[in-house]
């Protein structure tokens, strides 16, 4: 027996994927299949294989290291995986062994920049059937089905800023290598400060439309293609999507991005504030809401002319807010992402919301009759995992719901408002979850523990380095 026959046997509709995918493989003569999941930081990780390997991996998985689970975002394992389980206390992480990916066939893709190549996004499981329990999707879909036992399904809209620099040199000299290398030296496509301006537009057009038309061919949503607030900066808006598929939507828009450009001589990134002079901070704002499983109908809406939300959507709100701190380290996990949480910088820094208000944590978009009535969580960086971004959504906005929370008034005056201010840094969102009672129940602390050493061994990291600043402050002076 395969693998899925004796762990996971696939529904009609799966079957149908798989079919189609391996017919589309041989009527575009392609040659070589990726096969990807993402890691615990939201990058696709996995193998390229021949086509004709395809049939075989759909039914019994590709097996791949269990230490890629271990590693921090400089690919530094953190976890002892020659000890005994691992450092996960699993006998299949011991001594780096072997996990299965096991492609969704709902996901295959032939990918426009690599030629005859495929493309197929995967879950990863344990050789005994059993799901990995770091595995971010994995976490996002228990998410999704909790809120779906309540009557709901989640909904979201992806609105993602990002900078696009022209690569003047890769550096790559060997001594330049290491964990990380160093970044590549780049310039600017154009000046900022001409928010969206035609004319800025205009010039950065032949860039974007290479993006763009590859975006398209991969058959994602794309909505809209802006020009940002700062040099080099964008912004790609994508259609609402529910389940799965938004987060989906996200780790390979971002993969593909990085991709294309790098193709063509361009660096991509979704690192929030880049140390390059004069850009701004990106921001990834997460429009949100929830349909009734039995109606169809957006939950928010309120019925009542005059109402910005329904009851469910105030309390599923009022949960965003209450959650607001403990939830920060999925929002924004990178140390830099807290550079960007700062008073009158159209940034939140503290949980409050308020009505078309882009100085909020949470923004009330929609009312009475309109169907697309959502709240945008503005927190998130462009750089978060985006499987754990909308879990925490999902599980905060549930627990409010749950227990009927009330948000309180809005906010006008967002930066002068009296509310539970945001972590000022990675540590203080890392302190924030250790000691949130409501997560570790949610995800289990098993989870959560594993996340926080990945976030300790980032910060040690960090704390042991000597920066530019402490350079020029103190070596001549003291």
């Amino acid at each position: 027996m395969t693998f899925l026959e004796r762990f996971a046997p696939w529904l009609d509709e799966q079957k149908e994927a798989a079919a189609r995918a391996l017919r589309l493989v041989q009527e575009q003569g392609l040659e070589v299949v990726r096969i990807a999941f993402a890691d615990q930081h939201g990058l696709l990780r996995g193998k390229t294989l021949m086509a004709g390997e395809l049939a075989g991996a759909l039914h019994n998985g590709c097996s791949i290291t269990s230490s890629l689970f271990a590693k921090d975002t400089a690919n530094r394992t953190v976890f002892p995986v020659w000890t005994a389980g691992g450092g996960f206390g699993l006998d299949a992480f011991e001594g780096a062994g072997d996990v299965l990916m096991i492609p969704d066939p709902s996901t295959f893709r032939v990918l426009p920049w690599a030629s005859t190549t495929g493309w197929l996004l995967a879950d990863v499981y344990l050789p005994d059937g059993r799901p990995v329990p770091y595995a971010t999707r994995h976490i996002y879909r228990t998410a999704l089905s909790r809120l779906a036992e309540a009557g709901y399904d989640y909904v979201a809209g992806l609105e993602v800023e990002f900078h696009v620099f022209k690569c003047e040199t890769d550096r790559m000299a060997p001594e330049e290598s290491g964990q990380p290398g160093a970044p590549p030296r780049v310039s600017i496509l154009t000046h900022g400060y001409q928010y969206l301006s035609e004319l800025r537009f205009d010039q950065i057009e032949p860039v974007l439309e290479i993006i763009r038309r590859d975006v398209v061919a991969l058959g994602l949503p794309l909505r809209s293609v802006e020009c940002e607030y700062g040099p080099s900066q964008c912004e790609f808006t994508f259609q609402a999507l529910s389940g799965l598929e938004p987060a989906d939507t996200m780790v390979l828009f971002r993969s593909a991005v990085k991709q294309i450009c790098r193709r063509h001589g361009l660096h991509a990134t979704f690192m929030c504030r880049p140390r390059i002079p004069n850009v701004m901070s990106s921001g990834w704002h997460l429009h949100q809401s929830l349909v009734d499983r039995k109606s169809g109908t957006n939950a928010f809406m309120p019925e009542r002319q005059g109402e910005l939300l329904s009851a469910l959507g105030r309390h599923f709100l009022a949960g965003l807010l209450t959650h607001a701190r403990a939830s920060a380290v999925f929002a924004a996990p990178t140390l830099n992402g807290y550079k960007r949480f700062r008073p009158h910088s159209l940034a939140p820094d503290r949980a409050v919301w308020g009505h078309d208000n882009r100085g909020v944590m949470v923004r009330v978009l929609g009312g009475a009759g309109d169907r697309a009535t959502r709240l945008e969580n503005r927190v998130g960086e462009p750089a978060a995992n985006p499987y754990l971004y909308m879990a925490s959504q999902v599980l905060a906005g549930l627990d409010g719901i749950t227990r009927r929370l009330h948000p309180g008034p809005s906010a006008d005056a967002p930066y002068e408002a009296k509310a539970e201010l945001l972590p000022k840094s990675l540590a203080e969102a890392v302190a924030a979850l250790r000691g949130d009672a409501f997560f570790r129940e949610a995800l289990g602390t098993a989870f959560v523990d594993y996340l926080l050493t990945i976030k300790d061994a980032e910060t040690a990291r960090f704390q042991a380095e000597v920066t530019d600043w402490e350079q020029r402050e103190y070596f001549e002076m003291y």
